[in-house]
């Protein structure tokens, strides 16, 4: 059976398309049509980083404090806090009234497991666990964490909207971070529903009733999180030509990444609509795997720079629209405070790959065989990948261009072993552009070896760096202290900037409410 022929629904509900019986319920009920990036391997947002994980839960998962529009971090499950004994003492509060999806009580003992949990795997995470002295439930809603010093980030570490803390319950946030949790009992506006799930074809979620939102207007992830769809069912459809036909004729409501060919079609249409709800974007990366050779070398990583010109990745993601996309991206978002252009000098100018052979030879490159794992049911991965793998071979790489579907790369780039245990050497990836505004949350310019996220790299001198950063509160220092950062990561090079673009998302006219930022169900209607 065909992709297209899964996502065919019955002649009633073309013609009626707000309308849909589920689980045997009588009655009207609003149904949103959901394309995403990729299909929805994995479940849990602390065992695997995928944005497309993050989006599922955000739906499914509240936080103790989410980000409002303008970056801020607000109470969310939380009620309130007091910090205490000069910094040192955080006693929160939990809000009356939140519970689960199996209608438990949402209590400080679980925010403590999941806090917990996530340290353990986050690198900004890490740095807060290594400074806790103890986190205690005073009472069934208010806990506190008892710090070796002062951390007045601690607030806004939780409210991290990628590589996020979830609010699980205590027995799911007990399972150790490398341990998936399935089986989902959130605490957000949606309910997981799990026997509606389809490998690579469907995901479905409805309406949690027992929701409790903040008495406040939405912002972003902060404030008042409504959910006005009853179901909301992710359909994928890594064909192009089948989500753009299928947003056409109303099979669809909503389709996260519109291939950029395609977008003056979708404008021609006067039901639908063309915007950029992410405002800050994504910045693309060529990712090395430090563990393992020929890359565990930083001059053959640094080899590379000479071969990048970020206009023929941004141009692959989006098109030649370059008011989407910027192509003077360093290692901070563009256009954020701590942004520079320090660096940048070494990829001007067209590809030179012969210049990339003689620094490969010059470093000591022999020939090793380079694994470039690939996912070409995502758009954005695949067009860089391709890009990339073109400068690969024509450097003379020994390349292993190995492509698959998303779920079986996500999987394998947690994979620290050698080439002959299923590891990888290279991939590339995109981070959101809102986490590298600052050294304190840009978790890919990190070096803390196998503590850190997927490549692992072992960069003393960046760590350095940002614990200087870290301690700094003088901007013009924190500013000069960001630029060294990224003169070090033109050195060490933790990853290959290929640029910053943004996204347009495009959906059907009747669907109102929605929010900036990524996709996010709250607070939406389909009329």
């Amino acid at each position: 059976m065909k992709r297209r022929d899964l996502l065919a629904l019955p002649a009633a509900l073309l013609a009626a398309p707000n309308v849909v019986r589920a689980q045997g319920t009588a009655g009207a009920r609003s149904l949103l049509r959901f394309v995403p990036q990729s299909d929805l391997a994995l479940l849990d947002p602390v065992f695997n980083t995928a944005l497309v994980t993050r989006n599922h839960a955000m739906m499914v998962y509240d936080q103790l404090y989410g980000l409002d529009e303008s970056y801020e971090p607000r109470p969310q499950l939380v009620e309130g806090h007091v910090i205490e004994d000069e910094g040192r003492r955080w006693r929160i509060t939990l809000r009356e009234g939140p519970v689960f999806h199996d209608g438990t009580p949402i209590r400080a003992v679980d925010a403590i497991a999941s806090i917990a949990r996530w340290s353990q795997a986050d690198v900004l995470g890490q740095g807060i666990r290594a400074i806790t002295e103890e986190m205690t439930a005073v009472s069934d809603r208010v806990f506190e964490i008892r710090l070796r010093r002062p951390f007045p980030l601690l607030a806004a570490a939780l409210a991290k909207p990628s590589s996020f803390c979830p609010v699980m319950q205590e027995r799911f946030a007990r399972n150790p971070p490398a341990t998936q949790v399935t089986e989902i009992v959130g605490s957000g506006p949606f309910r997981w529903i799990a026997g509606d799930r389809l490998a690579g074809v469907r995901a479905a979620y409805e309406r949690f009733e027992g929701y409790v939102p903040r008495n406040e207007p939405p912002s972003f992830l902060a404030g008042g999180k409504r959910a006005y769809l009853d179901r909301v069912e992710w359909h994928t459809l890594p064909d192009v030509a089948t989500a753009a036909a299928a947003l056409q004729q109303g099979e669809v409501d909503w389709w996260e990444q519109p291939s950029p060919d395609l977008l003056p079609l979708l404008r021609r249409n006067r039901n639908i609509r063309l915007e950029v709800k992410d405002r800050s974007g994504s910045m693309g990366m060529i990712r090395f795997n430090h563990l393992q050779p020929p890359f565990d070398n930083p001059a053959i990583r640094r080899a590379f720079l000479p071969g990048i010109r970020q206009a023929d990745y941004m141009t692959a993601v989006l098109g030649e629209d370059r008011s989407l996309w910027n192509d003077r991206c360093g290692f901070f978002l563009p256009g954020s405070p701590l942004a520079t252009e320090v660096g940048l000098e070494a990829m001007e100018g067209a590809p030179d790959h012969d210049k990339v052979k003689r620094n490969l030879e010059a470093a000591g490159y022999k020939g090793e065989r380079v694994v470039f794992v690939v996912p070409t049911d995502n758009a954005r991965l695949n067009a860089m990948s391709e890009v990339a793998g073109d400068m690969f071979r024509r450097s003379g790489v020994n390349l292993d261009y190995q492509a698959g579907d998303w779920g079986t790369i996500a999987a394998r780039v947690n994979n620290r072993g050698p080439l002959d245990k299923g590891g990888w050497s290279v991939w590339c990836n995109t981070i959101p552009g809102i986490i590298a505004t600052s050294p304190a949350t840009q978790s890919y310019l990190r070096g803390p070896g196998k503590a850190g996220t997927f490549g692992w790299p072992d960069l003393p001198k960046i760590e350095a760096l940002r614990n200087q950063f870290m301690d700094a509160t003088d901007p013009a220092e924190q500013k000069r202290l960001a630029e060294a950062m990224q003169r070090q990561a033109f050195e060490d090079i933790p990853y290959l900037p290929t640029g910053a673009f943004t996204q347009p998302t495009a959906f059907r006219a009747n669907v109102t409410g929605m929010l900036n930022g990524f996709p996010i169900f709250h607070n939406v209607r389909k009329g």
